[in-house]
């Protein structure tokens, strides 16, 4: 537990507050045939390939070296980036509605996300809720990424909060626990109903 009552509450983004899965784009390119879809993305755009984008690699880049391995696949390669609005059908309304909550209580709120910066930005317009931040780290800006104790370092140092007083939520669990090792209450997220026990439990709901 921390040594003081939680003051700030740092939320991750992807599988917290926002729905995020290349299949909901995917599925619809391969016409359903879920087999062809989940070699495409084990094999060509892999969960390695997107995080380097999430690192700080453009998308051109990263284009140019998945097209030179499958170039056959060229099309559905570009359609990462060119459709990443259909990978995100929706919010997670359950987890929006803490965020809420804790904004309506004056709760210093805070974001840690892995995100490409160059997918990441058009999210801002599309959904409200990004603006009741106080402050947002964005791994592809910052060339960071979590689990990597420097990009929390980076966030901490830069909006001052103590990680003693801090909570951080992740549906990650290493992300969870590599808060957790620099003094914060990492917590798994699993569901908004699981969030909200946890939250009153530390007397933030």
């Amino acid at each position: 537990m921390p040594a003081s009552p939680p003051h700030a509450v740092i939320f991750d983004l992807g599988g917290v507050l926002i729905d995020w899965d290349p299949r909901y784009l995917y599925r619809r390119l391969f016409n359903g045939d879920e087999v062809a879809m989940e070699h495409f993305l084990a094999n060509v755009c892999t969960p390695d390939w997107n995080r380097q984008q999430d690192a700080g690699r453009p998308f051109a880049e990263a284009e140019a070296e998945a097209a030179a391995r499958h170039p056959d696949k060229l099309d559905l390669i570009q359609a990462w980036a060119r459709n990443f609005h259909e990978m995100i059908p929706r919010a997670i309304d359950g987890t929006v509605a803490i965020l809420d909550e804790l904004r309506q209580r004056g709760v210093p709120l805070y974001a840690l996300t892995n995100w490409s910066a160059e997918t990441f930005a058009p999210q801002q317009a599309r959904f409200e809720f990004l603006a009741w931040f106080d402050g947002i780290v964005v791994s592809g800006r910052e060339k960071l990424i979590k689990p990597d104790p420097r990009i929390f370092l980076l966030l901490l140092d830069r909006y001052a909060i103590d990680p003693k007083r801090a909570v951080f939520i992740d549906d990650v669990p290493a992300n969870a626990a590599a808060a957790a090792a620099l003094g914060m209450r990492g917590i798994h997220f699993t569901g908004p109903d699981a969030l909200r026990r946890e939250l009153a439990t530390l007397s933030l709901l």
